[in-house]
């Protein structure tokens, strides 16, 4: 199986699109052919002819180099800012179950590595039948989890984690990536110790943190981290 990564946050909008931007873009500097696959993007915006564009599923073909199209990064998109399921029923269309799954052979074949971006969290609803969680255990990736550094973050966490170990037989998780979505402010000892204490609660590592607007704090083998994760 082609090598690979599930990001996955602790709640919707925490930056998990930034991070996997970032990671698709060190991999690429490690000579790693990435390939990026969204299952589906919701709140999608209409352009001029018509068709949709998905502002994650771009950040991600771009970040990778924009490898195929940015259709075979998110072969579903549409419109209402809603779980996918119901952003297609709000059209008149129902979300292709099969394509959530189906969809990331293509990367599997034309690629050495492989970053899939969930939505919402690991329990958000994608179809009628399925969660994020399913998707996860499904492709078998170790989950990155990222975090976003805000007031909460540590609870957040580790319902994510608990979720993860819990899900069928337990999904692998890789490490934790702490995403300061705002700049900190040396008033805000919060912000500035929610990494330690995320490092102190939680057994996943945290592989990396992110300043506001920059990069990962650290270089990172992900073909190795993999290995490492799935073969202990």
């Amino acid at each position: 199986m082609t090598p690979g990564i599930f990001v996955t946050g602790t709640d919707t909008e925490v930056g998990k699109t930034y991070v996997s931007a970032l990671i698709a873009q060190q991999l690429r500097s490690q000579g790693v052919k990435v390939g990026v696959y969204k299952p589906a993007a919701s709140g999608c915006i209409e352009t001029a002819d018509g068709s949709l564009f998905s502002e994650d599923a771009d950040a991600l073909w771009n970040a990778a180099g924009k490898p195929a199209t940015v259709n075979h990064v998110c072969p579903q998109m549409f419109r209402a800012p809603l779980a996918p399921h119901l952003s297609a029923r709000a059209e008149g269309l129902e979300l292709d179950r099969n394509k959530l799954f189906a969809g990331i052979e293509y990367w599997q074949q034309n690629s050495d590595f492989i970053i899939v971006e969930g939505a919402g969290g690991l329990m958000s609803p994608i179809s009628d039948d399925d969660f994020v969680a399913d998707l996860a255990y499904e492709f078998g990736y170790p989950l990155v989890v990222v975090v976003a550094n805000k007031l909460g973050c540590i609870n957040h966490t580790l319902q994510t984690l608990i979720t993860a170990a819990a899900y069928e037989d337990g999904i692998p998780i890789a490490g934790l990536i702490v995403n300061n979505a705002q700049p900190v402010s040396d008033e805000d000892q919060s912000l500035i110790s929610n990494p330690q204490e995320i490092e102190r609660c939680c057994i996943p590592t945290v592989l990396a943190t992110v300043d506001y607007g920059e990069g990962l704090s650290e270089e990172i083998n992900w073909v190795e981290l993999i290995e490492r994760c799935l073969n202990p």
